[in-house]
């Protein structure tokens, strides 16, 4: 542990999340925009489904732990979206079981304080050719297909929706861009550098016009030791210094 304690945004799903600060990934570039204001702390698990998560919830995110989350961003569902195995074997979660899935997902992490936000993010569509090309030979057959992530993303929206979550709507974020099959995926499912942005600019713009008390938005939180210091860089008068805490030229987009 090292201080001071700053906020928790806990980034919380299957491998969308656990690949975020790969390839220029959306938890890398939250990382960054939220240096000396929050932690972003990576909660990811390749290939896990809403069953595994709710399974995991209390060793995740122990109620009494001493410290909870500000914001908790929360996905899953592209897995569970699977057609289901002959074997009854594999992540498929049927619909409705994926529905109250996420909804004890979303009553824990309600429960684990006053001020813990919720932001949940709903599937991104596929590149189903890209899917198959690059399905390993160590896999059995998946059945993945838009109509499925479709389906699941409309579920997670409207269960948001019904409980008073914050959520990003990706099926139809990511389907905007008119290049969006090639452009926002590495193998027709995760995310390349160019779907992360597109991540983080639904996720910015949600944070930004949520009326959370303290505001959760990057620009509006403290920026930890900014105060001015003779120790800062000297300005060209020669006489006083500038403060460089809230500097962002060295980033080649400019976030809102």
């Amino acid at each position: 542990m090292v201080g001071p304690i700053r906020p928790q945004i806990v980034l919380f799903g299957s491998s969308i999340v656990q690949f975020s600060f790969s390839n220029g990934g959306w938890g890398s570039i939250l990382a960054d925009l939220y240096a000396r204001k929050a932690d972003i702390v990576l909660r990811g698990y390749l290939g896990w489904n809403s069953r595994r998560a709710v399974q995991v919830l209390d060793q995740v995110f122990p109620k009494d732990a001493a410290n909870q989350p500000a914001l908790v961003i929360v996905y899953f569902g592209g897995n569970d979206s699977m057609g289901p195995h002959t074997s009854g074997l594999g992540p498929h979660v049927p619909l409705p079981e994926y529905i109250e899935n996420m909804r004890k997902v979303a009553t824990h992490l309600k429960g684990l304080s006053d001020s813990t936000r919720l932001l949940f993010l709903s599937c991104p569509p596929l590149n189903e050719v890209k899917l198959r090309e690059n399905t390993s030979s160590y896999l059995s057959e998946l059945v993945r297909t838009n109509d499925l992530c479709r389906r699941y993303s409309e579920a997670c929206i409207e269960l948001c929706q019904d409980m008073d979550i914050k959520v990003v709507d990706l099926w139809t974020a990511m389907q905007k861009r008119e290049d969006w099959q090639n452009a926002c995926f590495t193998d027709g499912i995760h995310l390349s550098a160019e779907g992360s942005i597109i991540v983080v600019e639904e996720i910015l713009k949600v944070l930004k016009e949520a009326e959370w008390s303290p505001s959760l938005h990057w620009k509006s939180m403290p920026t930890e030791f900014a105060e001015d210091s003779p120790y800062d860089l000297v300005a060209s008068d020669g006489k006083s210094t500038l403060n460089p805490s809230d500097w962002t030229f060295h980033r080649e987009l400019k976030w809102e």
